[in-house]
This record gives C-alpha cells, sequence and structure tokens, in this order.
C-alpha cells in the first residue's frame, strides 16, 4: 500500500507539472497535450466498450480521431467542430446501416470534443490561459471538495446505484468551493469579471461533476474498475479527467455562445467566457 501510495503521488506531481507547463506556454505545445488526451480518451473508450473488436467501427473511430486531432494540431478549431459532428454523423449512420454498437458515436463525440474544447478555450492568447487555469481551478476545487465535505458531512447519496460514495452535501461542498476559487482566480486575473464568473464557476461545477458520474456508469455498465492502466498508481486517463471533460465541453458551449452573441469569433473564445 505505501508503495501504491508513493507511485501514485509521483505519477500526480509528474502529471500536474507537464499539464500545467503545456498551459503556461500555450500555443501548439498545449494543442498537442490537447489532442493526445482525446486520443488516449478513445483508445480506453474502445477497449471498455467493445469497440475494439469490431474492426469496421474501430477503424472509422480512429480515422474520424486522427482527422479531427489534425484540425486541432494545426489551430482550426471551426472545421474542427464540424469534423466533429461528421464523424459523429458516420457512427450514428454506421448503427443504422450495420447495427454497431450504439457507443461507438458517443465516445467520438466524448473524446473528439475533450481535445476539441480544450486547445480551443486555451488558444494562444493571455485570455484563453486565465479560461484555462479558471477551469483547472473550479475543477479541482470540486472534485476535492467534494470528496472532504462529503466525508465529514455525509446523508443523502448523490446516486447510490451508480458511485455510492458520492453524497449531497459533497455535491453542494463541492459546487460552493468551486465557485469561491473561481472568482478569487478572477478577482486577480481580471478584476471586474468576478459576477459573471460566479455564475460560469457554479455552472462547470455542476458539468465537473455530472461528468464524474457519467464515467461511474459506464465503469459499471462494463464491468471495469479503471478505465485503464496508462498512469502508474492512477489507472487511465478518462479516470483523471472525467470531470474535466464535461466542464471543458461545457465552458466551450457557454463561450461558443457569449461569442456568437458579441460577434467575435472562435479564436477569442477564452476572453468570451467572462463576457469580455
Amino acid at each position: 500500500m505505501q508503495r501504491e501510495l508513493k507511485l501514485r503521488i509521483v505519477s500526480g506531481v509528474i502529471l500536474a507539472a507537464i499539464v500545467l507547463a503545456a498551459t503556461w506556454y500555450g500555443g501548439l505545445a498545449f494543442r498537442i497535450l490537447a489532442v493526445v488526451i482525446g486520443l488516449l480518451i478513445y483508445y480506453e473508450w474502445s477497449k471498455m466498450t467493445g469497440i475494439a473488436r469490431d474492426w469496421v467501427a474501430n477503424a472509422v473511430g480512429w480515422i474520424g480521431e486522427a482527422a479531427i486531432a489534425f484540425l486541432v494540431l494545426v489551430g482550426n478549431f471551426e472545421f474542427a467542430a464540424g469534423m466533429l459532428a461528421g464523424v459523429t454523423a458516420v457512427g450514428i449512420a454506421l448503427i443504422i446501416l450495420q447495427g454497431t454498437s450504439r457507443w461507438l458515436p458517443v465516445g467520438l463525440f466524448y473524446a473528439g470534443a475533450t481535445g476539441l474544447a480544450l486547445a480551443a478555450i486555451r488558444s494562444d492568447d493571455r485570455a484563453g490561459l486565465y479560461a484555462m487555469l479558471f477551469v483547472f481551478a473550479v475543477v479541482w476545487a470540486t472534485d476535492i471538495l467534494a470528496y472532504f465535505v462529503g466525508r465529514a458531512l455525509g446523508g443523502p447519496k448523490l446516486a447510490p446505484s451508480i458511485s455510492p460514495g458520492k453524497t449531497w452535501s459533497g455535491a453542494i461542498g463541492g459546487a460552493v468551493s468551486a465557485v469561491v476559487a473561481g472568482v478569487v482566480l478572477v478577482h486577480f486575473l481580471l478584476p471586474g469579471a468576478e459576477i459573471i464568473a460566479a455564475g460560469v464557476a457554479f455552472v462547470l461545477s455542476v458539468c465537473s461533476q455530472s461528468g464524474d458520474l457519467f464515467e461511474s456508469f459506464i465503469k459499471r455498465k462494463f464491468g471495469v474498475k479503471d478505465s485503464s492502466r496508462l498512469i502508474p498508481g492512477h489507472g487511465g486517463v478518462m479516470d483523471r479527467v472525467d470531470g474535466l471533460i464535461f466542464a471543458c465541453f461545457s465552458a466551450f458551449l457557454l463561450a461558443g455562445l457569449f461569442s456568437l452573441i458579441k460577434g467575435a469569433g472562435m479564436t477569442s473564445l477564452g476572453a468570451a467566457l467572462f463576457g469580455l
């Protein structure tokens, strides 16, 4: 147990250092990180759900994810969003025409949207850096405080059939801490945007917890403890970023909506997330 804990701590520190360094540098460095995360998520998804055993579905899946990854790498987020919609539609068509697993289009969208949303929010500007740090702060605050508040207060279970350990007190504590963390961060980085940051932080916290429950549901359905063994001491990539996936895609949608309202392009999503 002691060795496992040490391995978990070392892996966690290394991963955090890589993620934060790529976030700081932005540009191609962060787009590579986003693409790698998306592709690894699809790898784990295909293994867990059995898509990897269907060579047609597996080929379509990897070709689709590779196309999305390429567009994200070159920074063409609008085309990447169109490709994401297209490959998801192809996955649905395969269900209708060939009886392919219904988990194919879900996995295509889940993995592809992750890489796209991460890269588009970070983008190449300072506002993107602030937005990405904001998303991280909200997700991490949600995870940490939900755990400790839930353990301390207990009470009614949030979703006992999916994740027996989660409680309503933990969910509320996580959401409150996320709002506090988000507002404090924005107060120092973008003074004047605290009010909208509080609302966005609450939405992202709820989405983060939903993402955690979604992955718990998938793992329970397919009878696996971890999404893979890619990360020593931590399981798989999905196990580490389940909440981040839902939160980041929700931030992407919110920023896109705000950007459309203001008439800005997709390159300004970081600023749009805070109503700037």
